[in-house]
């Protein structure tokens, strides 16, 4: 009986190994993607790809940070976030600074990961009740918002030093700090007992 366990243990390890493998296999191959036409060629490219998608960003924001005021019910969140959208539409104009340093008109490119970290936040807003629970929402939802922001402002910095983009570099690295500041902001109030007021 041992024998035979022995072999049918063998057998089921050797299948999962292979199971494996033929995943690891069909998602290697599926990751290898092929470029669309008109894909970035070079870094510039990239870089300026960049500045379409966050542009498209900061200005869907401006659409719905007001949404989020509306909802929140904290005096200090609903001035935390009236503040950053007057700071959203400074940025909004500092692309296009950034755009016109480069040489190149402004565009927005829809930005798939913010449309969907807004629609995100519209969700939460209509699962929670109005009060703390909502604000707690509201927060967590800004947050990945400034994360997405900070992560995709410190690439642009990076891609604009490399290419030597000194007035890009410059206004992106102001928006950066600005983000961060915001971000922290928004982890002040939830800790001064506005999650513990939702609990």
């Amino acid at each position: 009986m041992a024998t035979i366990k022995s072999t049918a243990n063998k057998s089921n390890a050797a299948e999962k190994t292979e199971d494996v493998s033929s995943v690891a296999t069909k998602t290697a191959v599926a990751q290898k993607n092929k470029a669309k036409s008109g894909a970035a060629k070079d870094l510039s490219e990239l870089f300026e790809d960049g500045l379409k998608d966050i542009y498209w960003a900061e200005k869907a924001l401006t659409k719905a940070l007001p949404k989020m005021e509306k909802n929140a019910t904290s005096d200090e969140l609903k001035a935390a976030i009236t503040k950053h959208l007057k700071e959203t539409k400074v940025h909004v104009e500092r692309l296009e600074a950034c755009f016109e340093s480069i040489g190149k008109a402004a565009k927005a490119k829809k930005c798939d990961a913010m449309a969907g970290l807004i629609e995100e936040g519209e969700g939460i807003m209509e699962e929670t009740e109005v009060g703390s629970v909502r604000d707690a929402g509201i927060i967590a939802a800004a947050q990945k918002v400034e994360h997405y922001e900070i992560a995709t402002y410190g690439t642009l910095a990076a891609f604009a030093k490399v290419l030597d983009c000194k007035e890009a570099l410059n206004l992106l690295l102001e928006t950066l700090e600005e983000e961060k500041k915001c971000d922290q902001d928004l982890t002040a109030i939830a800790d001064t007992n506005l999650n513990s007021k939702a609990v």
